[in-house]
């Protein structure tokens, strides 16, 4: 098997609400190589996404370690987790998250800029096209179906050629036939570009698709045929 590309080492995760610190992720281990798809299942409220938030740094772990591509997200700083995040992970929403007053061109555009791209409009036009949305470059979200929008997530998830992409439900919003077309095209573009999926999801049939399965139960990881942590 090829060289791990994320490390997750006693991780723990509470979060501070009204009622005290709350364990979401108790004593997590996982080790995802390098191109590996795997699929995350589980109840709601079992610590799937935050799972995902930790891995992207989006949330700090109150213990343990997380690194990914090398980089140990839990002893950097937030400038340094931005720029992390913007050189090596993508990631797709279930409620998509794309910017209203922005075209799919601008949307898919944005996060090239950020990373300093010369010709950031060109390249999101070609992964536009990619997605089969070269004619919609020009419309807004509202003008979209809610496939098309989720084409446009796509896009902007894999332009920047990331060694890691999080997708937290991203067939949630969508009717079964336009997720089945999505998915497809999501695990086409990850055997494409050898990214590393992490897939959170409900459905038995779209985790299948992954090379490996884990489910989340209680803060805690265990593997479809044991425990993992």
């Amino acid at each position: 098997m090829s060289e791990p590309l994320v490390n997750i080492l006693d991780l723990h995760l509470s979060l501070v609400g009204g009622a005290g610190a709350v364990n979401i992720l108790r004593g997590i281990n996982l080790s995802i190589s390098k191109g590996e798809t795997v699929s995350v299942l589980g109840p709601s409220g079992a610590g799937k996404t935050t799972l995902l938030m930790a891995l992207s740094g989006l949330e700090k772990a109150t213990s343990g370690q997380v690194q990914v591509a090398g980089v140990n997200l839990t002893t950097i700083n937030e400038d340094d987790l931005a720029r992390f995040r913007r050189e090596h992970v993508g990631v797709v929403f279930q409620s998509f998250h794309l910017i209203p007053t922005m075209t799919a061109l601008e949307n898919v555009s944005l996060p090239l800029e950020f990373s300093g791209c010369v010709n950031p409009a060109e390249q999101a036009e070609e992964a536009l096209r990619n997605v089969g949305l070269g004619d919609r470059i020009d419309h807004f979200p509202g003008e979209l179906s809610g496939g098309e929008q989720q084409r446009v997530a796509l896009a902007r998830a894999f332009v920047v050629r990331p060694a890691l992409l999080l997708a937290d439900e991203p067939t949630g919003n969508l009717d079964r036939e336009t997720g089945r077309i999505v998915m497809n095209l999501l695990f086409d573009l990850q055997q494409e570009h050898g990214t590393t999926l992490v897939l959170v999801t409900h459905d038995e049939i779209l985790a299948s698709r992954c090379q490996r399965s884990v489910r989340m139960i209680d803060g805690c990881l265990r593997e479809d045929n044991g425990v993992v942590s």
